[in-house]
């Protein structure tokens, strides 16, 4: 009975580690996207987590949200500094949320600040 109990144990260990390593170091996709910078915190009860959104038109209808890793210090300190500014991030999407990283499958590795198309200066 407990060499049965042991195996089971096992075999829920050994799949929850194939999920975890498939969910993390797969990636679905990769891109960027721009937008007004509306929104980022670090926030979450039971997992602290950094989170935040992007607002991507004028009537602010178009949000994509996303998360950031706690390893990844120089992003989050760039999304601080460009707090209602426009940036460009570059992004991965993995397959499923790992709720101890973040609540979005979309994380962001690389953000930029950039002008705004709404707002360019117009030359005469």
């Amino acid at each position: 009975m407990k060499k049965i109990l042991v195996i089971i144990i096992a075999s829920i260990f050994a799949l929850f580690t194939i999920w975890y390593t498939a969910a993390y170091y797969s990636t679905y996709s990769e891109g960027v996207r721009s937008g007004e910078l509306i929104k980022f915190s670090y926030k979450g009860v039971l997992f602290k987590t950094w989170e935040g959104e992007i607002s991507q038109g004028l009537s602010g209808a178009n949000i994509f949200k996303f998360s950031v890793e706690g390893k990844n210090e120089e992003v989050i300190k760039k999304l601080e500094e460009y707090q209602g500014r426009y940036v460009k991030l570059k992004y991965k999407e993995r397959f499923a949320t790992i709720s101890w990283l973040g609540d979005s499958r979309y994380f962001i590795v690389e953000v930029v600040e950039e002008e705004s198309p709404h707002f360019r200066k117009q030359d005469n």
